[in-house]
């Protein structure tokens, strides 16, 4: 996959191709005999003599793995733009809440995606709880213009968790902008390899780091990269209020994690699409969506903003009962939540109850195995499903 949308590799702005930067990410300039990747710092507190000048003074505050994992993260979202700073929380929730309890205050109002990640609707009934107006509109179709008028903050989330629809970034960045509000984009799915946000018109790139970026199912992260430094200022007070921060152990994992990102990306990406393409011949399958696939609805868009198209593959068996069999039957992909794992996954969303989805609908995330592998596992559970 190339490093810009229209097929040319764009190295002027940093002078190295992604896989450079992911490898090389956040380290340190090299000292002899030391490690290239120091270790985790753990430490509460630090020496202060005298007054409390310097990085670091409270672990609560500041922790020197958490300083080289938020460089390598800002260099993978933000290349070349010096002024964006990015902080790291205990989870993506974390991440999320950040940007909203930090920005908006009683008597503002919200856009939120309809059609989000599931636990949203437990954030809107948060903020309405402290007098914070929320609108919600669907993500495809940009369809959140329609309930801008009046808003501080527009909450963008494309691809949209699960049902992998894709709203024009720049487009909503705008209108945004010109009505006065900020603009925060929910970059899971896609990571900052396959888009990134800033770039777009986002003022905030938000993701969980659980997934795919760090992609090994063992950690919780979450990130907030920012471009205003007043905005970023509210969201490291609300992190030290809040006291939402990782682990030093959690960040040097992740920071080891992202070394490999581009190639467990490249890998999980090519074989999503092919998973969706050899569903796409399925009868018993309806509502297919990957954005890689030319016929989706949200291919056109997603072309125009989007370097890869993700790792997760969307679809509906007919009954709640064949979907539970076919998850069943699946020997290379574990039935779990999340996603974006070098081992496969796969759920019947419904299960939750928090997704307007059917009972049938079933969120599948690549994994690093052989794509010829995984595409005749899961073609065999749907024949080992049926009636």
């Amino acid at each position: 996959m190339n490093d810009s949308p229209e097929g040319g590799v764009n190295r002027a702005a940093t002078g190295t191709g992604e896989g450079t930067r992911a490898v090389r990410a956040g380290l340190p300039e090299p000292v002899k005999h030391e490690p290239a990747l120091p270790g985790p710092a753990f430490a509460a507190h630090y020496h202060l003599p005298g007054d409390p000048t310097g990085p670091y003074n409270y672990g609560r505050d500041n922790n020197p793995t958490w300083t080289l994992l938020e460089r390598a993260i800002g260099e993978l979202e933000a290349p070349g733009q010096d002024a964006a700073e990015t902080l790291v929380f205990a989870s993506g929730m974390a991440a999320i809440s950040s940007v909203l309890f930090s920005q908006v205050r009683a008597g503002d109002t919200v856009v939120l995606p309809s059609d989000g990640y599931q636990v949203l609707p437990l954030v809107r009934a948060q903020l309405e709880a402290y007098g914070v107006e929320v609108r919600t509109a669907p993500t495809g179709g940009d369809a959140q213009l329609d309930v801008l008028d009046g808003a501080q903050l527009l909450w963008i989330e494309t691809p949209s968790n699960p049902g992998l629809d894709v709203c024009d970034v720049r487009r909503l960045a705008e209108a945004a902008h010109a009505r006065g509000a900020l603009v925060a984009l929910d970059n899971t799915l896609a990571t900052p390899l396959g888009q990134r946000p800033l770039e777009l018109g986002a003022d905030f790139s938000v993701a969980s780091g659980t997934k795919q970026l760090t992609g090994h199912g063992d950690i919780l992260l979450g990130y907030v990269t920012g471009r205003s430094a007043e905005a970023m200022a509210a969201v490291r007070h609300w992190r030290k209020i809040v006291g939402a921060i990782p682990g030093p152990m959690e960040a040097w994992l992740a920071h080891r994690s992202i070394a490999t990102l581009q190639l467990r990306v490249d890998r999980q990406n090519a074989t999503a699409l092919a998973v969706a393409e050899a569903l796409r011949g399925r009868p018993e399958v309806t509502g297919l969506r990957h954005p890689g696939l030319p016929d989706d609805p949200a291919h056109k868009v997603a072309a125009q903003q989007m370097r890869r198209y993700g790792s997760v593959v969307s679809f509906s068996l007919p009954t709640r009962a064949r979907a539970d069999r076919f998850l069943d039957a699946l020997r290379l992909v574990d039935d779990a939540t999340s996603f974006g794992g070098v081992r496969s996954t796969a759920e019947r969303r419904g299960r939750w109850g928090g997704d307007a989805v059917p009972e049938g609908f079933i969120r599948l995330s690549v994994g690093a195995e052989d794509p010829e592998d995984l595409v005749a596992d899961v073609l065999r559970a749907l024949d080992a499903s049926a009636d």
